[in-house]
């Protein structure tokens, strides 16, 4: 396993995806549609209130949170594995798949931002109780499952290069740093709960901007897989790494 891993980080497949995997993460976060539901989502897995939760309870807030985290990763991770084994499958057409995926990323990105209206509907969990730490992971599947559209562009381009990766342990790797970047700002809000209000205040007021950059990301993306760059730049890292050689 530890060779498997350290094969793998080292590829030009994961050293070029793993940081778009967690600044996706990141984006999916700070989007204007999810960071404002924070505080509803902190209330919901820790069963207190809005006003507790500026209280004294922030082992409670922390364990709700971070169930709440391996709930929803558990489900991406598993959708990371199924992508990338189905990347598998269609390696000999790998082209032809990475010009699908980049005309799809492309299309997200444009949805991110705002292009497409009538993709911009949003799946939201609605009139959940406030049931508390022990349904937290339930939530976090329910969240995974019904993501909104704001999440979804962020999630189909890591499963895209998930399929380019072509193989079900890199796909739910890439999975996992696209939830690392997703859930560990989550968390950090859980323990800094009032500092966290301020940051969703800033980001209603620049939502414009968070969405334009992120959508150019993903678009940016999309171009270099129609155009085969992103091929030949991991094929470069590939290169790399092999020829690199440790100083003694």
């Amino acid at each position: 396993m530890g060779d498997w891993f350290a094969a793998s980080a080292a590829s030009g497949t994961l050293l070029l995806a793993v940081p778009v995997a967690v600044v996706a993460g990141l984006v999916s976060f700070f989007s204007p549609c999810l960071l404002p539901l924070l505080p509803g989502y902190l209330s919901y897995v820790s069963g207190l209130s809005g006003a507790d939760l500026q209280a004294r309870h922030r082992g409670r807030v922390l364990a709700g949170a971070a169930l709440f985290v391996a709930g929803f990763s558990a489900v991406f991770i598993s959708y990371g594995a199924l992508f990338g084994a189905i990347g598998f499958k269609l390696l000999v057409h790998q082209s032809t798949v990475n010009l699908v995926l980049g005309i799809l990323t492309i299309a997200m990105g444009l949805v991110f931002m705002g292009y497409v209206p009538f993709a911009q509907r949003e799946l939201r969990i609605n009139a959940v109780p406030r049931i508390g730490v022990a349904a937290a992971p339930v939530l976090g599947i329910l969240f995974g499952v019904g993501w909104t559209p704001c999440l979804g562009p962020t999630l189909a381009v890591v499963l895209s290069l998930s399929t380019t990766a072509a193989d079900a342990g890199r796909g739910s790797l890439l999975t996992f740093f696209y939830c690392a970047g997703l859930g560990l700002p989550f968390i950090l809000a859980a323990v800094a709960y009032r500092r966290m209000l301020g940051t969703i205040t800033w980001v209603r007021a620049h939502a414009h901007i968070i969405t334009r950059v992120g959508g150019l990301l993903m678009v940016a993306v999309g171009v270099l897989l129609v155009t085969g760059l992103w091929l030949e730049l991991i094929s470069q890292l590939q290169q790399l790494t092999l020829n690199y050689v440790a100083p003694v």
